[in-house]
């Protein structure tokens, strides 16, 4: 009888052996399968891991080439007399690695009432103006502040003693300092200038061209989160004393209204050291406009 539960016994444990031997065999198999078989599908701890490790990855938010601006600003008086001012204008800026391309073109026009000789009065224009300013920088060396430049300046207006002004000029700048409220830039270099006068009761129109040594500078400082101060100077000086330098100045503030839509308040002052006897030799320029960014 002994013998017996002693056989039963051992066949027992063979049997258990074998099965248990043969689920190992099993499970070392379905992992040997996994690891040869990548599409094989993953747990939710895995696909959880996976998310995270893609939500912690840092987007790289890449800067516009090219970005813009378009402004527009109107003024119109009605009562014992119509009249109404315009002034819009658009600025265009193009960066790419060692360039940075700049135009801006700028249209102030003023219209009023005008009688014509049959004693009719007309909403007509009066006097307009009009100019672009374009300058192209190249930096020396990628991340250097020194660069050569060139630019072209043109401007048609019937405020003042020219009928239009124009001059082109290259030379060498410099970004002085940058932080993160303020920077400067300026430059300088030769040019050459044309000015196209208007006629006179005493002289014919004629035109006057000279070589100039221009000067710009670029201030820009933030006063908080949403205001921006601009200071642009720019002095065209001829190099002969009889012949007419010009001497501009505008300061800009502007206010963010929302994400693309700012107001600006602009002061523009601009000097000719010779004009018509009945001329001013200083024109000044106040504007409110509002700006939309592209």
């Amino acid at each position: 009888m002994f013998r017996y539960l002693t056989y039963l016994s051992f066949s027992l444990l063979s049997v258990s052996s074998f099965a248990q031997g043969s689920i190992s065999k099993e499970g070392s198999h379905q992992v040997q399968a996994n690891e040869e078989n990548p599409h094989n599908k993953a747990s939710a701890a895995d696909i959880l891991s996976g998310l995270n490790k893609v939500q912690q990855t840092p987007l790289v938010v890449l800067k516009p080439v090219f970005t813009g601006s378009a402004e527009l600003g109107y003024l119109y008086k009605t009562g014992n007399s119509n009249s109404g001012d315009i002034k819009s204008g658009v600025d265009l800026h193009f960066e790419n690695g060692q360039w940075l391309s700049l135009l801006n073109i700028d249209l102030l026009v003023k219209k009023a009432d005008v009688k014509d000789e049959n004693g009719d009065i007309h909403f007509e224009t009066i006097d307009k103006k009009w100019g672009f300013t374009s300058q192209t920088n190249y930096s020396l060396q990628s991340g250097e502040k020194n660069y050569i430049y060139g630019n072209i300046w043109y401007e048609d207006s019937e405020f003042n003693s020219f009928v239009n002004q124009s001059s082109i000029s290259a030379g060498w700048g410099r970004h002085w300092f940058k932080s993160s409220s303020a920077s400067l830039w300026a430059d300088i270099g030769p040019g050459y200038k044309r000015d196209l006068f208007k006629e006179t009761d005493n002289e014919p129109q004629r035109s006057a061209d000279s070589w100039i040594i221009q000067v710009q500078a670029l201030y820009i400082r933030k006063l908080g989160d949403h205001v921006e101060f601009k200071q642009v100077f720019s002095a065209k000086h001829a190099l002969r004393a009889s012949d007419n330098s010009i001497y501009k100045a505008e300061s800009t503030i502007t206010t963010k209204l929302i994400s693309t839509l700012q107001l600006k308040f602009t002061f523009k002052v601009d000097y000719n050291t010779e004009v018509e006897e009945n001329r001013e030799n200083m024109d000044s320029q106040t504007a409110v406009t509002l700006v939309y960014s592209f």
